[in-house]
């Protein structure tokens, strides 16, 4: 298989195809139709367009390209104009009008969830619970509510000059509360997917959260080689202890128990369709997440890229690189300010080998999926800087048996998957995003902290669950910054837009989706690596057991959406359904695409992260 995506080649070896469980659309509920995009008139295009039977648009999507008369004509042609003239251009025209069509009719049918709160923003008045960051606060951090109405106002009239009359605290802007409301031409619009709703600031849940992220920052620069069951390091030990006695924590566990080994990996929560109150959740762990190594292959090895590589080696923080942990600094961020302080980095660049590491991979972001794509078709051989690892594309790949073709860019080959992991991340921050402003507008950890130091410190009387308050996390962030805040990895704090759900992670969820349908998920990692615990500008080879195709692009995305909780900036639960609000953006995307095919092609076929195996 070629190393460059664009190649109009890619050859694959014949693989059995895997079992399929159709996907349906009644896996999201249908709910009311209530929203503002029923204002924009699709209804009524639909209700003019006569051929939007469900029959009449699945006809005219099959119908041939070719009359009879046509199909004669070809079997006479002698020349490239004799097949020319033979093309039925106008059924061609129909039939691209009729899949675009029937795409649209599709998600109109499958509806509008119910989008149910928490109830913070109503329960407090003074809007502790929900995101402000950026305008104007008091003392204790408490938003103006002319300030904090006049984004409500604006969210609810849909008038961008509205946006333009927000308050601002200082200088920093909000971050694209309009963009959701754009209408996606693939895949289900923003409010078509269902959603847990987030803890309450008063839980339980909230408070295991939040115990976890200030052991996150207290271990930053704690190698990943510590988190496993042999470990000798007594701060993973302690962490695993205090979160074992909270039995509202949501994370990974081996045995009912959270283990070092699973200490911090990632983990994704689904809704139950049929429950209207958003109450009923299942949270899993997807496969490979805590298989092996914490850190995916995908982010050790280079990604070879025509005749360049991509390096995994990274520049990183050096350790002591915290911030927002005296008042006046977190208060001056809360208020659209900034500290002025910067990062100071590691000259030496390494391998993600930290807490840290990882956090600021995340903070960057960038196109970590994109290099697993190379990676995946870049062809095996024995040069350690341009190899891949030639994974063999997905056993329904319909060219995986003819005899005579190869796929190329148009479909099914490598550069197509490319292109639709390079269009569906938008798609999914449309989704992720308008849950954030539309629906919850969820505080951010820091501001929680913020609530925290407050209620021990000032003895206000938040109303914060016992565990937090009385956390051994909390009392040695205290002796370590003789501040109750939490310590963020970022001098800027969070992104100004609220916490529920996770723009990175719901990126990560789409993109991990669109590659497991794209290539065989049970292909085993030829030679994989651990970074040298001696010596993180080097990797050493892995030993255990194997790590598949999908389970690294599991812990890929589970790595890249955790790695923003590293950073302090999101909680456990906004990572864990952003990644179930990607896959499901994943889904439609790829239904839509199907649609269009003249391949005889069965379905994509993928484990979704619950490890239920579907195809679409």
């Amino acid at each position: 298989m070629p190393s460059d995506p664009y190649s109009d080649d890619a050859s694959q070896e014949d693989t059995q195809q895997q079992s399929k469980v159709k996907h349906s659309n009644t896996d999201t509920a249908n709910g009311s139709r209530r929203s503002f995009f029923s204002g924009l008139g699709r209804r009524s295009f639909l209700s003019r367009t006569s051929v939007l039977t469900a029959a009449g648009v699945t006809a005219g999507v099959l119908s041939p390209l070719l009359s009879s008369t046509r199909k004669r004509n070809i079997a006479q042609a002698q020349s490239a104009q004799d097949a020319a003239a033979a093309f039925d251009n106008g059924a061609f025209v129909q039939k691209a009008y009729d899949v675009r069509v029937q795409a649209a009719k599709l998600e109109l049918d499958q509806g509008i969830p119910p989008h149910p709160t928490n109830g913070d923003e109503e329960r407090y008045p003074n809007k502790i619970a929900s995101d402000s960051r950026g305008l104007p606060h008091n003392e204790l951090g408490e938003v103006d509510l002319g300030a904090y109405n006049s984004l409500t106002n604006a969210l609810i009239s849909l008038n961008p000059a509205d946006f333009e009359n927000v308050i601002l605290g200082g200088a920093r802007k909000l971050v694209s509360p309009i963009g959701p409301l754009a209408i996606s031409l693939e895949g289900p619009n923003a409010d078509q997917i269902a959603n847990p709703v987030p803890p309450t600031l008063d839980s339980a849940e909230r408070a295991a959260e939040a115990v976890e992220l200030y052991w996150q920052a207290l271990l930053r620069d704690v190698s990943f080689d510590k988190f496993n069951n042999n470990t000798d390091d007594p701060n993973v030990l302690a962490a695993v202890e205090e979160l074992n006695k909270l039995s509202a924590f949501r994370g990974p566990k081996e045995n009912g128990r959270v283990t070092p080994q699973t200490l911090f990996r990632g983990s994704v929560i689904y809704v139950d369709p049929s429950d209207p109150s958003g109450g009923t959740t299942k949270y899993v762990t997807p496969p490979g997440v805590t298989d092996g190594p914490y850190i995916s292959q995908f982010l050790l090895k280079n990604s070879p890229y025509n005749t360049q590589y991509i390096s995994p080696l990274i520049r990183t923080a050096l350790p002591g690189n915290d911030f927002l942990t005296t008042y006046d600094e977190w208060l001056l961020v809360q208020n659209g300010g900034s500290s002025g302080r910067v990062i100071n980095y590691d000259p030496k660049l390494r391998y993600v080998s930290t807490v840290r590491d990882l956090g600021e991979l995340a903070h960057i972001g960038g196109a970590l999926f994109f290099g697993a794509l190379l990676i995946l078709s870049g062809a095996a051989g024995t040069d350690p800087l341009f190899s891949g690892i030639g994974a063999p594309l997905s056993p329904t790949n319909p060219y995986n048996t003819s005899r005579t073709l190869t796929p190329g860019i148009g479909t099914f080959a490598t550069g197509y998957f490319q292109t639709l992991l390079l269009l569906a991340p938008s798609r999914a921050i449309r989704a992720s995003y308008w849950r954030k402003y539309y629906v919850f507008r969820n505080l951010r950890p820091e501001a929680f902290g913020g609530l925290v130091h407050n209620n021990l410190v000032n003895k206000t009387q938040y109303p914060l669950n016992r565990h937090i308050l009385n956390s051994k996390a909390v009392a040695r962030t205290f002796s370590k910054f003789g501040t109750y805040l939490l310590p963020q990895a970022y001098p800027e704090g969070a992104p100004f837009h609220p916490a529920y759900t996770s723009g990175a992670a719901s990126i990560a969820g789409v993109q991990a989706t669109i590659l497991k349908a794209a290539f065989d998920e049970s292909f085993v990692i030829p030679n994989p690596v651990v970074p040298d615990p001696n010596d993180p500008t080097k990797v050493i080879p892995y030993q255990g057991p194997p790590l598949t195709v999908g389970g690294e692009l599991n812990k890929l995305a589970a790595n890249y959406g955790v790695g923003r909780t590293h950073g302090g900036i999101h909680w456990r639960s906004d990572i864990a359904a952003a990644l179930a609000v990607g896959e499901e953006v994943a889904i439609g995307i790829l239904r839509d695409e199907k649609l269009g095919y003249l391949e005889k092609f069965d379905g994509f076929t993928l484990t979704k992260f619950d490890g239920t195996k579907i195809t679409i």
